[in-house]
């Protein structure tokens, strides 16, 4: 058997040959293309491996059951992590990117059409993975159809195939959901400082809330009773909003530490594809100002809008609406704090 070498190993032929660029056949009378060309593999490349990373974490999650003895939590939060690290160096690649003028991307901007990335199936795939729905999208229209410049008709299927199947939000929201924290057997030797019978810790939680309220914001306890008692908050229902409050306030105890990361890491997740849109938005609006975009869609304007609606863990983020000071919050029972510490 012959040995194997590297450059097979990584396919690197296939690599280094595959920039095509339109606008010029001589490398040396070349422009900015293979510059964009090559930026947008690399993009391609990494958007695999995050679909890659999210799968094997939906996986862990769909079983119904995480063990918190074995390692499950921390692989996820470990893949969730990695996926912050693609999407840090996926933002700096922008800057590579900001390295062409205006004027260089006219030199070719014309041989693409109608080519976009907006028809980038695979972030298509990370968003609907990670469970942002095509009704809270901006400009939704742009999606539902195979007009020019919008996605083929197999990759529009498979990105609908997606959306169908269990996203990591949905599965996420089920996991807070079980969590069995606030069953009264717990909370049975639990003396409420408000006199509550029943509910005790979340009567005692709120009336230390309204006291944290500023007279400006006394508006947020009816906000917080919607959130923890009766509607929930977007697609987390209140027992999935208190068990993630929860586990944000009792965050050093040690069977909360690596669920709170991993709750954490999902904002990280949201706030990192907000700065990738956003220095996306601002390098299109240099690049080519108000005008249409290459695919069809208003281009920088397109852009702009999907920075503010396209949070998918918006819910988690927020939970620093109904925070209190560590200092006040309530002592929990004997019961419950066997109950959160590691056991065989």
């Amino acid at each position: 058997m012959d040995d194997l070498y590297y450059g097979d190993y990584i396919e690197l032929d296939t690599i280094l040959n595959s920039q095509k660029p339109r606008s010029f056949s001589r490398m040396e009378d070349g422009n900015d293309e293979m510059l964009f060309i090559i930026i947008h593999q690399a993009y391609e490349l990494w958007f695999k491996q995050i679909i890659f990373e999210l799968d094997r974490v939906r996986n862990i999650f769909e079983r119904g059951h995480i063990n918190d003895n074995s390692d499950d939590m921390s692989n996820a939060a470990r893949k969730l992590k990695r996926i912050v690290k693609i999407l840090e160096l996926v933002n700096q690649q922008v800057g590579v990117l900001e390295t062409m003028t205006a004027l260089d991307f006219l030199e070719f901007r014309n041989y693409l059409l109608p080519a976009s990335g907006f028809q980038s199936k695979q972030f298509r795939l990370i968003e609907a993975k990670l469970g942002l729905k095509m009704e809270e999208r901006h400009k939704k229209e742009y999606y539902k159809t195979t007009r020019r410049g919008s996605l083929s008709e197999a990759d529009a299927q498979e990105v609908s195939r997606a959306e169908s199947e269990s996203a990591l939000k949905g599965l996420i929201v089920s996991w807070l959901a079980r969590m069995p924290f606030f069953d009264e057997g717990y909370w049975a030797d639990y003396v409420s400082t408000s006199g509550a019978s029943a509910g005790k810790f979340w009567s005692d939680y709120r009336k230390a809330y309204e006291a944290s309220l500023s007279d400006g914001e006394r508006g947020r306890l009816a906000e917080f009773d919607r959130a923890f008692f009766s509607e929930g908050r977007g697609d987390l229902s209140p027992e999935a909003m208190q068990s993630a409050l929860f586990i944000t306030l009792y965050r050093d105890l040690p069977i909360f530490q690596m669920p709170f990361e991993l709750l954490n890491t999902l904002s990280e997740i949201d706030e990192l594809l907000s700065n990738w849109r956003y220095r996306h938005f601002s390098m299109v609006r240099r690049m080519i100002g108000i005008r249409a975009g290459t695919g069809g869609t208003s281009g920088a304007g397109y852009l702009e809008g999907t920075l503010s609606q396209h949070y998918i863990f918006r819910e988690l983020t927020e939970l620093a609406t109904f925070l209190i000071e560590r200092s006040k919050l309530p002592e929990l029972p004997k019961a419950l704090r066997e109950k959160v510490s590691f056991q065989v």
